[in-house]
């Protein structure tokens, strides 16, 4: 009598065949965007339990569910599955730029959530009388960071440990992102600044 091979159970309709990928993706992308699993369940209104199983390679998300992960991540489900392709060009257009409002503090993602990304790219705009480093705002980022401003438009005042650098139209400064600091507008005028941040590279 022959063997019987045993059959495999088809994976439900619209279900993505490579979890174990997608999972991995899904869980670099949270991370860098500093989003907890709550963070994420959230802004995507797919359950942490869920999100969990993902990451793990535990279940195949649908497509659908996939979708809600890619917005909840500000991604389109093509991005999101194709990150890791390599070599690759993502382009962000201007109107998918990641906002936020803090205050008098404006802020604009110019650098997509890619994995393993390890330059931060922004556009800020300070209110006349503004700074940073206000509450959900973290003056602080991880050890060895460094961080380049660049100030586009009006005046700009780095308070860094205490010290105030006074910086003008066209000017630029650089300095450890790791150690107390916030930009401050005193003028009567917004500043516009852009600002680069590198993590993990000083040394000593």
């Amino acid at each position: 009598m022959g063997v019987t091979a045993e059959k495999r159970q088809p994976e439900p309709a619209g279900t993505l065949s490579d979890s174990s990928a997608v999972g991995a993706r899904v869980k670099a992308l949270r991370e860098a965007m500093d989003f907890s699993l709550r963070d994420l369940a959230e802004r995507s209104g797919v359950s942490a339990t869920m999100l969990s199983q993902v990451e793990r390679g535990g279940t195949s998300p649908t497509l659908a569910v996939a979708s809600k992960i890619a917005s909840g991540l500000d991604l389109s489900l093509s991005r999101l599955l194709r990150l890791d392709e390599t070599p690759h060009v993502v382009v962000s257009l201007k109107n998918e730029h990641r906002r936020h409002r803090r205050g008098g503090h404006q802020i604009e993602e110019l650098t997509p959530p890619l994995p393993g990304l390890r330059v931060d790219v922004s556009a800020h705009v300070l209110d006349p009388g503004s700074a940073t480093g206000g509450q959900g705002d973290s003056p602080m980022h991880e050890p060895g960071s460094r961080e380049t401003a660049v100030v586009l438009e009006g005046l700009l005042v780095l308070v860094f440990e205490e010290e105030r650098h006074q910086l003008d139209e066209g000017d630029s400064v650089t300095f450890d992102a790791d150690l107390p600091h916030h930009f401050e507008n005193e003028s009567d005028a917004p500043t516009r600044f852009v600002a680069v941040i590198t993590a993990g590279l000083r040394r000593g």
